[in-house]
């Protein structure tokens, strides 16, 4: 049985009885932690997208590429940190990592807050508070290979479409509530005075300082449900030197290369998309609205983990690839690429797309690592025990669940400059475009020919059955 403390000595999620009597309310209860703190973190680390396109209208007098870059730093800073963290969960602990990591929120919201209000605060500070906003994406490295040692194989797609789609829910929950609390001075006395900002000639009150401080009771609270209701796994524990095995790893760099075309474009799209129709369309009023494309990229994650499961990742990211090309060429035809006139709706309805095909990818490359690992353990240990076999899948798979995040974070810092480069040198993004197309159908090609065939290492049936008799 497991210990009914904080570390369980006796884990064995594979074992039916187990896993019935007591493991599964285990893991949901630890899943369940997780997915607040993994949406306050992906709050925290895409507020920047929502501040930095309102920094003109209350004084700021920065650039448009200044502001792209700005825009960038979070992604590149978060997914920099997401190497670290993708190892530290088996170091230190899961509910401890939790803890930490969810309080370091603090430095970011609550520097926002202080910056913005005053007009004369330099740039560099900004690039500091960016870059700082990058601790909220380092969470989810941890958290994901924290909850991938909960779950039975069976369900571990389903589990971590859950905790990344609803942590993915915060860039939406963010994008829906900063307008709003912006516009709230009921707590002026306590967070500053208004700023004047001016658009169109027409001048409005806002208080920017809440898009900041509006998630420290939250971080609080969330940081005290992990730390008082969270667990730890005591043969989840490994050195950084056990893990750093899959840097060998083929399949861990293939993945990288896939998640980054799907959760790179996810973190990416939503971090450009407000200034970027800002930008192309400055006549439609339609910031409130901006919230729908992570809201759909973070709920098609969620809710679409099940497909994988029952149809193969491989498959499933197969489609995925080449809806986000279709999606590409919609946008370019949108922007008037293509010789026609540029449409908002055209534009707002193929970015919505773009977003559902991030969050299913999203899903489905996920849910094929612990298969990969698994079907290929089996070769590289040809004289492990299998309980030994079974102990390095797990082991494997929640590193690179946690380094591929890392990898495929850094498409939050490429887009929005590729977008910027692309405005700066053309006066559109149709450069841009292209070049996401080009990525999109390598990958549609790098998954067919490594895990779509027939007989690759997760459609070769006999293969797949003697991995899973092994293990």
């Amino acid at each position: 049985m497991a210990n009914p403390g904080h570390l369980l000595t006796d884990w064995r999620p594979e074992d039916p009885a187990f896993w019935s009597q007591s493991g599964k309310s285990i893991a949901t209860r630890n899943l369940w932690i997780s997915v607040p703190n993994l949406l306050l973190a992906f709050s925290v680390w895409m507020v920047w997208s929502m501040v930095v396109a309102k920094l003109k209208l209350v004084g700021f007098k920065f650039t448009t590429e200044q502001l792209f870059w700005l825009t960038a730093l979070p992604a590149l800073s978060g997914a920099t940190l997401r190497i670290f963290y993708s190892f530290l969960v088996p170091i230190v602990g899961g509910r401890l990592w939790t803890t930490v990591s969810t309080l370091s929120l603090l430095i970011p919201a609550i520097g926002i807050g202080v910056a913005v209000q005053n007009p004369h605060t330099s740039y560099w500070v900004f690039v500091a508070l960016a870059l700082a906003c990058g601790l909220g994406g380092g969470n989810f490295a941890s958290s994901m290979s924290n909850i991938s040692f909960f779950y039975p194989k069976a369900e571990k797609g389903n589990a971590l479409a859950i905790n990344a789609g609803f942590g993915n829910l915060g860039v939406s929950v963010m994008q829906f509530l900063v307008p709003v609390v912006v516009t709230l001075g009921a707590f002026a006395p306590v967070v500053g005075a208004p700023q004047i900002a001016v658009e169109k000639g027409v001048e409005s009150q806002i208080w920017l300082q809440n898009a900041g401080f509006v998630w420290v009771p939250f971080v609080l609270a969330a940081a005290a449900m992990a730390w008082l209701g969270m667990s730890d796994i005591a043969s989840a524990r490994a050195s950084f030197s056990e893990q750093s095995v899959v840097f060998k790893r083929k399949h861990n760099w293939v993945i990288c290369w896939l998640y980054l075309g799907t959760f790179g474009s996810f973190i990416g799209f939503s971090a450009a998309f407000p200034l970027l129709m800002k930008t192309l369309f400055p006549g439609v009023q339609a910031m409130q609205l901006v919230f729908l494309g992570p809201l759909v990229g973070a709920a098609s994650r969620a809710l679409t983990g099940w497909v994988s499961d029952r149809y193969g990742g491989q498959n499933v990211t197969h489609w995925v690839f080449i809806a986000l090309a279709v999606g590409v060429l919609s946008v370019l035809h949108s922007t008037g690429s293509f010789g026609s006139e540029a449409s908002f709706s055209l534009f707002f309805a193929s970015f919505m797309w773009l977003f559902f095909w991030t969050g299913v990818g999203n899903a489905s490359t996920f849910q094929m690592i612990p298969a990969i690992v698994r079907a290929d353990m089996p070769r590289l240990m040809p004289t492990g025990a299998p309980a030994a076999i079974l102990r390095a899948a797990e082991m494997e798979s929640a590193a690179i669940v946690g380094f591929s995040s890392a990898i495929g974070a850094f498409g939050g810092f490429f887009i929005p400059m590729a977008f910027g480069n692309s405005m700066k040198a053309t006066g559109g993004p149709a450069t841009a475009l292209l070049v996401f197309l080009a990525f999109y159908l390598s990958c549609v090609a790098l998954n067919w020919a490594v895990y779509g065939r027939r007989t690759s290492l997760l459609n070769a049936p006999q293969r797949t059955a003697n991995a899973e008799a092994s293990a």
